[in-house]
């Protein structure tokens, strides 16, 4: 069974960076594709940035694209999400998702799920 663990989470300030980190276990880490999810403000799960085993193979969601990356270590079986210039719009809750297949920006594609790490971004 997948296990995901989120680590990296804190309270930066505006402008600042941080970087979440996604620990991944319990199967063939090279035949899953890896999201970073956050609760909007209804507390539905919108989509940050995923990416699949093949190489470059990136999605970004619409208000991060250019200020965060999202990477992958094969060896180590992490999932590191990058954030830059952050925004108190950015505070919420970030889970990590894997699901075998290709990348796609649906959580309920999603069917492994780690229990999130919270980012909080004061003005």
């Amino acid at each position: 069974q997948v296990q995901l663990v989120e680590s990296g989470g804190g309270l930066v300030q505006t402008g600042d960076s941080l970087r979440v980190s996604c620990a991944f276990s319990g199967g063939n880490f090279r035949d899953y594709s890896v999201a970073w999810f956050r609760l909007g403000p209804d507390n539905e799960r919108v989509f940050v940035a995923g990416c699949s085993w093949k190489p470059n193979d990136t999605r970004y969601g619409d208000s991060v694209k250019g200020r965060f990356t999202i990477s992958r270590d094969n060896a180590a079986s992490m999932v590191l999400l990058q954030m830059n210039n952050l925004k108190p719009t950015d505070t919420s809750v970030y889970y990590c998702a894997a699901r075998l297949g290709l990348i796609n920006s649906g959580d309920v594609w999603y069917n492994s799920w780690g229990s999130g790490t919270q980012v909080t971004v004061s003005a």
